[in-house]
């Protein structure tokens, strides 16, 4: 029983709640429905934006354009040292983090989780976050249309994480 606690957490949770509803003479399933009401309005609100990354996401993978901008971008990826491997995860990780994610086990499957790619893979993924995603799902869910810096500074952020992962990998590592 000791070995299985955290299987009890959620139950006595749920429990507890209920029971300080209870006691405070709250109404705890009208409370519920009220915010299951709400939350499902916020779920049709934010459908067309979520709707409309997927698409995105979609056509990058499948038209090609996002091996033709890894390409484009592959001499500034490899001034700074990044490999070009990761360039196309690296690219799709501010959009979509299961894209991304799909890319990465392809990455760790080809050459390897200790190799000098594989290491940066792990350090980008770790380091970076689906900003496009953030923006759109955040931004929408509280109807704010101007962005301002929040995109920059997001994609600014995403870069150099993954310039700073191949520098960081490099110093320790050696490679």
């Amino acid at each position: 029983m000791a070995d299985n606690w955290g299987s009890y957490v959620l139950p006595l949770m749920v429990v507890g709640i209920v029971a300080f509803g209870l006691t405070k003479k709250v109404k705890v399933f009208d409370c519920f429905m009220a915010g299951a009401k709400k939350g499902l309005h916020t779920v049709y609100e934010l459908m067309p934006s979520i709707t409309g990354l997927v698409v995105a996401v979609t056509m990058l993978k499948e038209s090609g354009a996002m091996d033709i901008l890894s390409d484009f971008l592959s001499p500034v990826t490899s001034f700074f040292g990044v490999p070009e491997e990761i360039t196309p995860m690296a690219l799709l990780s501010p959009i979509s983090g299961g894209g991304s994610l799909s890319l990465f086990e392809s990455v760790l499957k080809t050459y390897g989780p200790d190799s000098f790619v594989g290491q940066v893979a792990s350090v980008v993924m770790g380091s970076t976050d689906t900003t496009l995603y953030a923006v759109t799902v955040y931004y929408a869910a509280v109807n704010i249309r101007n962005t301002r810096h929040t995109l920059l500074s997001g994609l600014t952020a995403d870069f150099m994480s993954l310039v700073l992962s191949a520098f960081f990998v490099r110093i320790t590592v050696g490679q």
